[in-house]
């Protein structure tokens, strides 16, 4: 993220973490867009493109700050908006993938017009149900490539921290690449 947005020439502000709960989240969030707010940020923009609950919830959260969500790419076909993304020139490569849809071999692999050809029809060609994740490290908007190794897969099991009810989870785990500057 640091390379990507010093070459972007964007400021980077991160928020962290520590228990990993929502509540947690939220209330560091909260007081992040608040300092933007009171530096005169009235809108925060979102590269969704079709997941409702998600789009209610970053929504929801912001009304609660006093700031309003912008949605580009809202209901864009995904089809065409990778095809774009391949012709304006980004590259992209999986960091992680969600093994109900892709395997192993998935994760570390450049994103071009082959490998989403190859996808099956259960898979959004931008990943936009959370079958896999990128990291873009080349395109118009960059002063220069990110340059990087690919490292270690691993695979980590997704952890059910509920008992009250009975889901149905295809997903049994994600497999991740670790990106090693160069």
């Amino acid at each position: 993220m640091e390379k990507q947005a010093s070459s972007i020439g964007l400021p980077l502000v991160k928020m962290y973490v520590s228990e990993g709960s929502n509540t947690e989240y939220e209330k560091n969030m909260e007081e992040v867009l608040l300092k933007f707010k009171s530096e005169g940020v009235t809108e925060v923009i979102f590269g969704d493109i079709f997941l409702e609950d998600l789009r209610e919830y970053r929504e929801n959260n912001l009304r609660k700050v006093g700031l309003n969500a912008i949605f580009p790419l809202w209901k864009e076909n995904t089809t065409d908006l990778i095809n774009e993304f391949f012709r304006s020139g980004f590259k992209t490569i999986t960091c992680c993938v969600n093994d109900a849809f892709l395997g192993e071999e998935h994760v570390g692999v450049e994103i071009d017009p082959d490998f989403i050809k190859n996808l099956t029809s259960d898979v959004d060609p931008c990943g936009e149900n959370g079958e896999y994740h990128t990291f873009c490290y080349e395109g118009p908007v960059f002063k220069e490539e990110i340059r990087f190794k690919t490292g270690e897969k691993v695979y980590r099991p997704l952890e059910i921290k509920t008992t009250d009810i009975v889901l149905e989870i295809k997903t049994r785990g994600f497999w991740f690449c670790d990106l090693l500057p160069l």
